[in-house]
């Protein structure tokens, strides 16, 4: 199966360094061309260069978005599989090298061969969409076929070597539109849901490091694929949210991201956790990215008959986008225990940064109904501090279920009690010293979808939904609501299958004290992104993009820091393609 890293760099074909004599040819050909321009100007003479001569430059891999990379392959100036060979080597850099961030779990080793076969329906004129020959990082509990020579493992060995019967259909809809899966992220096992273990962990992947402080938190479970997205490891990178999976990571590694409505995303062949939870969707640098990759995952799936629910036709998320939207909207601020610091246990320096958005987001036309609180937050609390049965019975039900799926698991894992046998005779990889905990994992075995679990189920949706945010949003008139995208943000869209949509507000301060968790991964600290969510009810993600796209382009927090030095590759496409095009290199 997949290649473990490191791989890559030194198994490819060496780089083509500009030669003297290219750089000396460059020089004077350049100088021709500064002539030929003064002349024509004096002469009144038109003359144009063919558009890659004069104004082509190589997109900067850290930054670089689809529609940008998809220009650069329009107009040659480089192919899918330069991009490929530039991202590998870029993880090399900063994966098991460098700061050690480990957020690729590993590498595809038909990353290539696609590559090349996408250049060729390129050659011929056939070209997918806007994400034809884009490369991507999925998660490691999404499903790819075999052939492709990766795990699908979701950081356990326990699944290391097990074959799938199919793509995930997300997975499946992304390689129809022409995308190159270069590898699979490094995320908390089992979607943190095993035991008391850091938020990036795994046996497989061991802990995954954020690129904007040392040994800094990068939030999990889509742990690597947020540190991937972070500092252009890829295109973009797919996660999966249960509650906060998706949000957090984008709050910690300075990203635009969408936890979609449940039932948008098909969960068929992601190795699930709870089926009345569990979404997938995209972590980027820009909500454009976002908007693309939603607008190609998005859509009904037999296989999955919450996606019936939605809306037949998938709207064109980006052409929706519009940077004025905010004018004459109302957005509300539950206060009550989604901003108590006592419960979300943030940083004295978010709420501050919060209401400095808020401020930004009247500025942009919006009005701000705060507070706008719950009447049942407390109560809600409560119930979501001692339920204990949905959770877990899903877990057992689903998780057995993909288990049955599987053509072949060479571990014996089918049922939860295997899985724990499984880490318990295999401790030196599943619970190493300080990793032991995996209390959530035995307490699965024996669960029941009884009348206990149906009336849960009721009183969530009564509860959470009803009387809580719907009752809210209604009573205040609200178009969305808005709250920093840490804490207990995620909780309540979690339970109802609400989406959210999240982009960068500011960082913490330099005076930050740097606090460590007893595994050594540092939160907060210094320069450590903050995040600002937008949460509105199921499938008005396109009116959600709109508002976190107006306040995004008026903002541009992501610009404005980049992760420390060491944890920035160097590599670009210049070094992969050399001196092609001598006249930008």
């Amino acid at each position: 199966m997949g290649s473990p890293l490191p791989t890559t760099a030194k198994h490819l074909e060496p780089l083509h360094v500009p030669s003297r004599s290219h750089k000396a040819w460059r020089s004077i050909l350049l100088a021709i061309a500064g002539l030929l321009a003064v002349y024509c100007l004096a002469n009144g003479t038109s003359f144009h260069f063919r558009t890659r001569w004069t104004t082509a430059r190589y997109p900067d891999l850290y930054e670089a978005g689809i529609e940008e990379l998809q220009q650069g392959m329009q107009r040659g100036l480089f192919t899918a599989e330069d991009l490929v060979r530039a991202y590998i080597a870029r993880i090399d850099e900063v994966n098991h090298k460098g700061a050690e961030l480990h957020a690729v779990q590993e590498i595809s080793p038909s990353a290539i061969k696609h590559a090349k076969q996408s250049d060729a329906e390129r050659a011929r004129g056939f070209v997918r969409g806007p994400m034809h020959g884009i490369p991507v990082l999925l998660k490691d509990n999404l499903a790819t076929r075999y052939e492709d020579g990766m795990n699908t493992t979701a950081g356990s060995y326990a699944l290391l070597g097990s074959v799938v019967p199919r793509d995930a259909t997300v997975t499946a809809k992304l390689r129809e539109a022409g995308a190159i899966f270069l590898g699979k992220t490094a995320q908390c096992e089992w979607s943190c849901a095993r035991g008391e273990l850091p938020g990036s962990w795994s046996g497989r992947g061991g802990i995954v490091y954020n690129p904007y402080y040392p040994k800094g938190d990068p939030c999990g479970s889509s742990s690597g694929s947020g540190v991937a997205a972070a500092i252009g490891l890829a295109a973009i990178t797919i996660g999966t949210e249960t509650d906060g999976s998706i949000t957090c990571p984008a709050n910690n590694n300075n990203l635009a991201a969408i936890k979609p409505s449940l039932g948008l995303t098909s969960r068929k062949g992601v190795i699930p956790i709870m089926e009345h939870q569990d979404t997938v969707g995209p972590l980027t640098r820009n909500l454009r990215d976002a908007a693309i990759v939603l607008s190609v995952i998005a859509g009904r799936d037999v296989a999955d008959n919450y996606t019936l629910a939605q809306p037949e036709v998938v709207p064109d998320y980006l052409a929706e986008l519009d940077r004025k939207s905010l004018q004459g909207v109302r957005i509300g601020v539950p206060r009550k225990v989604f901003m108590n610091a006592t419960i979300t246990k943030w940083h004295t320096s978010v709420e501050p940064t919060f209401n400095a958005a808020l401020a930004k987001l009247e500025e942009l036309g919006a009005t701000i109904i705060d507070p706008a609180d719950f009447v049942n937050a407390y109560e809600m609390l409560d119930f979501f501090r001692t339920q204990r049965v949905i959770g877990p019975t899903d877990m057992k039900y689903n998780l057995e279920t993909y288990f049955s799926e599987l053509a072949h698991v060479p571990t014996g894992v089918r049922t939860v009690e295997d899985l724990v046998a499984f880490n318990n005779a295999h401790r030196e990889l599943e619970r190493p010293p300080t990793f032991e905990s995996q209390y959530y994992l035995e307490g699965l075995s024996g669960r029941e979808r009884n009348s206990t679990y149906y009336e849960q189920l009721e009183l969530v949706h009564r509860m959470v939904g009803v009387e809580g945010m719907d009752r809210t949003m209604r009573d205040h008139k609200l178009d969305a609501m808005v709250l920093p995208a840490m804490g207990f943000t995620t909780t309540v869209p979690a339970r109802l299958g609400y989406p959210i949509i999240t982009v960068p507000m500011g960082f913490h301060p330099e005076d930050t004290e740097p606090v460590a968790n007893k595994w050594g991964v540092v939160d907060p600290a210094p320069g450590l992104p903050m995040g600002l969510s937008f949460l509105g009810k199921a499938f008005t993600e396109v009116q959600l993009l709109n508002f976190a796209y107006a306040y995004e382009q008026a903002t541009q927090f992501r610009l404005k820091r980049k992760a420390y030095a060491a944890a920035i590759p160097k590599t670009q496409l210049k070094d992969i393609v050399g001196c092609k095009w001598w006249w930008i290199c």
